[in-house]
């Protein structure tokens, strides 16, 4: 949510940041600007809609200068318009800013009282206008800087930049994700290292409470208070090749197809292995889950889709009681803690706000046994856990997340089989069984994505829907949940998933042949249940979209459209009918006209509460 990229160099800047923007549209936005001095001065420019408009704006001024600022906004404080737009100017200042100043307004009313004049809405005016005030004191910029910041509360990554020190930019960052770029023609600084790649391969993360000095030829990183602190330099491996779109449309085409080597990659490890070692997870895998009681899974969105469906494998499979809590709630209840929960955090990006702050609640209820299922290695999750897998899908720009689940769900399982072999309920043979189901999952998924015309076929009869219900019971009843948010998301069709067997205690009264209802059927312990479910769907009129497994007894007639998928893959079936959903809403986004990799109103990466 939000994007940064700084730059201090021996070049003019303005390509450096409209690119870094560009590649930072996935985070989600509503406005972007840049700041630059050139010989002129401070220069500002401010767009209210995509990066190319800025684009458009700077082209047409010629602008360029060897300094400057650059973001992408997601309104929060103010609606989208210009003037609400970053960077914000006070005097010869101007501040990018992620994040929300939670104290906004009493420093606002301070400022005014000193006779600064507000222009935008915005809780980041008061961070220029701060600094500002704190220059009258001391005029050194680094200084001032820190001082202003000490007085901030809230989430923030930051970027200022000074008209009478053209050479030097001031970062910060507390909560919001913020790295600097090291280069031989200058420093660089950004939200994420794909924006920096451009430029250069090596990075500097900073952590929570840092701030640096960054100029063409040093980076300096101390703390608020001043006190000097080194930050290693490491090299990110991200290939530049895989945040371009290549041959696909759109980004979520492009990711969907990527599962079965994200998979691959994900499960690499495994090698041909017959059994599995819990160090996959941390050297302290097996000491931290010798003795847990209960596992807690927190996560949001996406994440939260597959922690249900991990519920069903930890307590079915491993028999550890298992809750899975909406990381936003979870730290605003009241709830029993217990020291011996292993706390299970999911996140595609590492960074978001909901998912660290339900974290750090869990800790402070000191529960410390903690694990992280990430897909970034250096995003502040990681690091705050004692434990980690990192998923390995590759960048994942769609604000619809699809490879980041399957992903999840293949980690997830593997920690099922790990507490199941602690708990001696894994035989050898099963578990050289389950691995190579594991090892085979690439070919299975990529067979169901073979499925795509038929399913692009279907997407003709949802264009023109405004409803949609999604079915499935057990561990696929998540899989229901995560078809009809990827509907919602980008098609804008009004979606709800149920249970199947909740259907007569009241979704059935919306159930009319306007409404596609989709099944998800797997040939599992449930399935008859599930076709009794869906006759009182075809007793109502509605019109039934069913995906069964190959072996399924499940015949097509009038009314009831039936699929099947390649193969049944038993308790994994889950990745694999969860396939065919992301294909479904990705056409009808296609036939509606959407803009399916970012759709209104949503951002990839959520970095505030």
């Amino acid at each position: 949510m939000c994007g940064i990229v700084a730059a201090v160099a021996d070049r003019n800047i303005v390509p450096v940041l409209l690119e870094g923007l560009r590649r930072l549209e996935y985070r989600g936005y509503d406005s972007a600007g840049l700041a630059l001095i050139d010989g002129d001065g401070l220069k500002r420019l401010r767009s209210v809609g995509r990066v190319a408009e800025l684009t458009a704006q700077a082209e047409s001024t010629a602008a360029q200068g060897g300094s400057g600022i650059a973001h992408t906004r997601w309104a929060t404080h103010g609606v989208p318009c210009e003037r609400n737009a970053h960077p914000h100017i006070s005097g010869g200042l101007a501040v990018v800013h992620n994040g929300i100043i939670e104290n906004h307004e009493s420093l606002r009313a301070r400022l005014k009282t000193e006779g600064y004049e507000f222009t935008s809405d915005t809780d980041t005016e008061v961070v220029a206008h701060l600094v500002a005030s704190e220059l009258k004191k001391t005029p050194e910029f680094f200084t001032a800087v820190r001082s202003a910041i000490s007085q901030l509360q809230g989430a923030y990554a930051l970027a200022i930049l000074r008209e009478s020190e053209p050479e030097r930019i001031i970062v910060a960052r507390e909560g919001s994700p913020l790295l600097l770029g090291v280069a031989e023609d200058g420093n660089y600084a950004a939200s994420d290292a794909s924006a920096l790649l451009q430029v250069t391969r090596r990075i500097v993360y900073l952590e929570n409470g840092d701030c640096a000095e960054i100029t063409r030829n040093s980076v300096r990183v101390t703390r608020v208070d001043g006190t000097p602190v080194m930050r290693p330099e490491c090299e990110s491996h991200l290939s530049a090749d895989a945040v371009e779109l290549g041959q696909y449309r759109h980004y979520m085409q492009k990711e969907i197809f990527e599962q079965p080597v994200a998979l691959a990659n994900t499960l690499e490890m495994l090698g041909t292995a017959r059994s599995i070692q819990p160090g996959l997870f941390g050297a302290k895998t097996e000491e931290l889950l010798s003795d847990v009681r209960q596992v807690l899974i927190v996560a949001c969105g996406t994440s939260y889709h597959a922690g249900l469906v991990a519920r069903y494998w930890l307590e079915g499979i491993a028999g550890v009681p298992c809750n899975v809590e909406v990381a936003s709630e979870y730290r605003y209840r009241d709830s029993v803690s217990d020291p011996q929960t292993l706390v299970v955090t999911l996140s595609q990006s590492g960074e978001t706000a909901d998912t660290l702050a339900a974290l750090q609640h869990a800790k402070s209820l000191g529960m410390t046994r903690t694990l992280c299922i990430c897909n970034v290695p250096e995003s502040s999750l990681v690091r705050e856990n004692a434990l980690r897998f990192i998923t390995r899908a590759g960048p994942e720009i769609g604000v619809a997340s699809t490879k980041a689940f399957t992903t999840q769900l293949a980690a997830l399982y593997l920690l099922t089989l790990i507490f199941a072999k602690l708990r001696g309920r894994l035989s050898p043979e099963v578990e050289a069984a389950e691995l190579q189901a594991l090892r085979h999952l690439p070919v299975a998924v990529g067979k169901v994505l073979a499925l795509e015309p038929a399913i692009q076929t279907w997407s003709e009869d949802f264009a023109m829907k405004q409803d949609a219900l999604f079915l499935g019971r057990g561990r696929h009843y998540p899989i229901a949940l995560e078809g009809a948010l990827k509907l919602k998301e980008i098609t804008y069709i009004h979606a709800e998933a149920y249970p199947a067997g909740e259907l007569k205690h009241g979704p059935l009264a919306l159930v009319d042949k306007d409404m596609p209802v989709i099944a998800v059927a797997p040939n599992d312990a449930l399935l008859e249940k599930l076709k009794s479910n869906l006759q009182e769907v075809r007793a109502r009129g509605g019109e039934l979209y069913v995906f069964a497994d190959a072996d399924s007894e499940m015949p097509a007639s009038e009314g009831v459209h039936v699929m099947r998928l390649p193969e049944h893959y038993g308790q994994l079936s889950a990745l694999l009918h969860v396939i065919p959903l992301q294909l479904l809403a990705y056409h009808v986004a296609l036939v509606r006209g959407t803009d399916v990799d970012k759709p209104r109103n949503l951002a990839k990466s959520v970095t505030v509460e």
